[in-house]
């Protein structure tokens, strides 16, 4: 596999070295590998190098990186011929003052799983710098230079959609994208491991590229009057922003990372995904003098199918935080398997915690606490939830798709049970965190084949009679949603008659 991404072009990707290094090349502390150390880094590049332009860093961490190729040439030209970026890239190795860009270093998969060149982000997800660092390259250029952005797409996610999908092409679409995998650690993160063998477009490469076309578009689009921030700045207000108590994502109005499906489809889909990919596909082949694989013919079949499967997999379904992430602890017993699909929902909110969480270490604090509820004091196998959502802007996995869950008694089988976290019998939890549950997750599951297409969403309350979940003021505002059925009086009494698990 590592061949095959070296052949593609997709080696010399960049990733932050694992230790401090002082100038005489000994190492002087553990470098964690997480998006607030990068940061950092740059920050400290910057402040040792006064007037420094965002576009000529972005150049030089392109030059210590190695990340030459053919296709980022064509559109960015030779990094190291690019103004002062080499006189910069000394200053980068030989300083002490801060984490040591390791130029040598690739983004690879090793043989036992791991994969290098990513980071953890303070939302919980990973993301390659690579394609991050690429994107904001196009963009500051195109800005600069006062010039229309030209290599957005191909740069950030073309090429590595593209090829994914060719060199896979035996495997049903799905399978020619992903995996997700967990740290070793979310407070400390040294050591990232996927959750089954890669294919050339990880979820962190196209987390990178998602985040590359966002920045990398609005810097491009700033006014002549905005001044450019320094690359640290605009990191930081992507990645470490601060969401307002009580209404979440629905108090944000700038870009910031949990977004990044939704912002990433508004900005490349109207682009035309689909003929991006192959010419982007017939540029690399002929600046490598491999033009004849474009005779394939099944080129626009493989394209096709793999676009269809990111559009549903990456733009329609919500980014799902694993069990592994969030920090769950094993299935007591052996879990049951659920018979797809299922035609019911059943919503819930947690009541405790009883406030919205809006963070990734919050609503992770969160699941950990109500899955020890779970096990320890109501004896049950796991936390009882299929999915739970959070106000920081991601549904948590519980039982998930699979298996069976100890939400609604007597209707476990028969349906998914969604809680979102916080008590909602007085206000209503934030829109986005609705519309994550109403529509993105459900119509997911739709097109997974995991509900069927005629749903029915019901209240918990509906269906026993010993609970007011998921609160007063939720519940009223479920009541007015698409696939949210009534039961009638007399059969919502046998219904409750049913209290047996």
């Amino acid at each position: 596999m590592r061949d095959n991404m070296t052949w593609f072009g997709l080696s010399f990707f960049f990733i932050l070295a694992a230790s401090y290094f002082s100038v005489y090349g000994k190492p002087t502390g553990v470098h964690l590998r997480n998006m607030d150390s990068f940061i950092s880094a740059v920050e400290q590049v910057e402040n040792s190098n006064p007037g420094l332009s965002p576009l000529t860093l972005v150049r030089a961490l392109r030059t210590t990186a190695g990340h030459d190729d053919p296709l980022t040439i064509h559109y960015l030209g030779a990094s190291n011929k690019l103004g002062d970026s080499k006189t910069l890239e000394t200053a980068i190795l030989n300083a002490t003052s801060f984490s040591f860009f390791d130029k040598a270093s690739h983004h690879v998969v090793t043989d036992y799983g791991e994969e290098r060149g990513v980071v953890l982000t303070p939302d919980g997800t990973t993301v390659a710098l690579a394609p991050l660092l690429l994107g904001i390259e196009v963009g500051l250029k195109a800005k600069m230079e006062a010039a229309p952005t030209v290599g957005m797409f191909p740069l950030t996610l073309a090429r590595t959609l593209g090829l994914s999908f060719l060199s896979l092409q035996d495997f049903p679409p799905s399978h020619r994208l992903g995996p997700d995998g967990c740290w070793d650690s979310v407070v400390q993160p040294r050591v990232f491991k996927l959750a089954r063998p890669p294919t050339l477009a990880t979820n962190s490469l196209i987390n990178g590229g998602m985040d590359g076309a966002i920045l990398g578009t609005l810097l491009s689009n700033l006014s002549a009057s905005e001044q450019l921030q320094n690359l640290s700045t605009t990191l930081k207000g992507y990645y470490s922003y601060v969401l307002p108590e009580g209404q979440g994502l629905d108090g944000v109005s700038h870009p910031v990372s949990p977004n990044r499906r939704e912002i990433s489809r508004s900005i490349l889909e109207p682009l035309d995904p689909h003929k991006q990919v192959i010419e982007t596909l017939k540029l690399i082949w002929k600046l490598e003098g491999t033009e004849w694989i474009s005779l394939d013919t099944n080129v626009e079949k493989s394209v096709k199918e793999g676009l269809q499967a990111f559009v549903y997999k990456y733009w329609d379904c919500p980014a799902i935080i694993p069990r592994c992430q969030w920090g769950a602890e094993a299935y007591h017993g052996t879990p049951v398997p659920l018979s797809l699909p299922l035609a019911f929902l059943y919503i819930h909110h947690t009541y405790q915690p009883s406030s919205p969480c809006l963070s990734f270490p919050q609503c992770s604090k969160d699941m950990r606490a109500m899955q020890r509820y779970h096990q320890e004091d109501r004896g049950w196998g796991d936390i009882g939830y299929s999915f739970v959502v959070g106000s920081d802007g991601y549904v948590y996995e519980g039982r998930g798709w699979h298996h069976l869950g100890r939400h609604t008694r007597g209707h476990n089988s028969l349906g998914y049970g969604v809680s979102i976290i916080g008590n909602y019998t007085s206000v209503l939890p934030p829109r986005h965190s609705m519309d994550l549950l109403r529509h993105r997750l459900v119509q997911c599951a739709v097109d997974g084949g995991r509900l069927v297409a005629n749903f029915t969403f019901h209240g918990h309350r509906q269906m026993v009679n010993y609970t007011s979940c998921p609160g007063d003021a939720f519940y009223s505002e479920v009541t007015t949603w698409n696939h949210f059925k009534e039961i009638d009086s007399e059969k919502q009494k046998k219904e409750k008659d049913k209290q047996v698990e």
